[in-house]
């Protein structure tokens, strides 16, 4: 028989294990999302430019 240190040892490699095995599978899975270009420019609606915070902007 094991003592309680052993055992916990024990218990969290098998965490560690389980972990590693669902990380990669994880991995595997997923598709990798389409490269994004940082220099393109957002479209901002102009209903998102009545407020900054609380108070109303009307000087742009």
């Amino acid at each position: 028989m094991t003592n309680r240190y052993e055992r916990m040892k024990a218990q969290r490699r098998m965490q560690r294990r389980i972990r590693m095995v669902v990380e990669e599978r994880r991995m595997a899975r997923a598709e990798t999302p389409p490269p994004s270009d940082p220099e393109k420019t957002v479209e901002i609606p102009p209903q998102a430019l009545r407020a900054i915070g609380r108070f109303p902007v009307d000087a742009l």
